[in-house]
Order: structure tokens, then C-alpha cells, then sequence
């Protein structure tokens, strides 16, 4: 997987970007995600944890 910064666009000077984590297509099948699957981040110990919203994680 990686990580990676995408410029937006610039407002007054001022430069905005996005970061995207990109997920391998064997780990999507796996996972059974599927495309514009909104997904809800969760930090735990230091890391990112990334579930379906449709699965609750408390």
C-alpha cells in the first residue's frame, strides 16, 4: 500500500491537497469492498484502522 498527496487546487495563494491510501485490487476483492464504499477511519494504538460504515466499530 501506499500513501500519497494529490494537489487540489490553489485559493489565494494558498495550495490545497487530498491524501490517498491506495489499496492493492487483491485487497479490495478480499475485503469485498466495493467501489464509493464510504469507509470510516479509526485511529488505534498508533495506526489507522479503515472499516466499512455499514460495520461499527466502538
Amino acid at each position: 500500500m501506499r500513501l500519497q498527496k494529490h494537489y487540489v487546487r490553489t485559493v489565494k495563494d494558498k495550495d490545497y491537497s487530498k491524501w490517498v491510501v491506495v489499496i492493492p485490487p487483491e485487497k479490495v476483492k478480499e475485503l469485498d469492498w466495493k467501489e464509493s464504499e464510504e469507509l470510516e477511519p479509526k485511529i488505534f494504538h498508533g495506526g489507522l484502522i479503515l472499516l466499512p460504515k455499514k460495520l461499527k466499530l466502538k
